[in-house]
C-alpha cells in the first residue's frame, strides 16, 4: 500500500525524499526510525503505526536499525534492470572523465572543455 501511495505521488516525492535523506543523514549511515517517521511526516505520507513497523522491517534490510536512501529506493522501486544498470555505468564513466580533479563536482568550465554541441 505504501509503495502504491508513493508511486501515485510521483517522482517529485521520491526525489524530495532523496534530498531530505542527504540533508538529515550527513554522515551517510542512515536514518533512525524517528528521523524516518519525520521524513514521512514532512512529505505528508501517513503510515499507521502497525503498518510502519512492518514497513521498517522491510526497509531496514541491513538490520542496523537505520535506513539509508539506497535501501529505501530498492524496497520501493526494486532493483534496477540490466538496461538501467548499463546506462548508470556509462553515465558514471562519463562523469569520472569530466571530474578532472576528483572533487565530486564538475564546474561548467570543465564541461565546456570536453563538450561540443555542434
Amino acid at each position: 500500500m505504501f509503495r502504491e501511495t508513493l508511486r501515485k505521488r510521483g517522482v517529485r516525492v521520491l526525489t524530495g525524499l532523496g534530498k531530505y535523506f542527504r540533508q538529515v543523514d550527513k554522515n551517510r549511515n542512515g536514518l533512525s526510525q524517528a528521523a524516518f517517521k519525520e521524513a514521512l511526516k514532512v512529505f505528508h505520507l501517513e503510515v499507521p503505526k502497525g503498518d510502519f513497523e512492518s514497513l521498517w522491517l522491510i526497509l531496514d534490510d541491513s538490520k542496523n536499525d537505520k535506513v539509508d536512501y539506497g535501501e529505501f529506493t530498492r524496497a520501493i522501486l526494486g532493483e534496477m534492470n540490466e538496461y538501467r544498470k548499463a546506462f548508470v555505468r556509462k553515465v558514471s564513466f562519463a562523469y569520472m572523465k569530466l571530474d578532472f580533479n576528483k572533487t565530486g563536482s564538475v564546474p561548467m568550465v570543465d564541461i565546456r572543455k570536453c563538450y561540443c554541441a555542434k
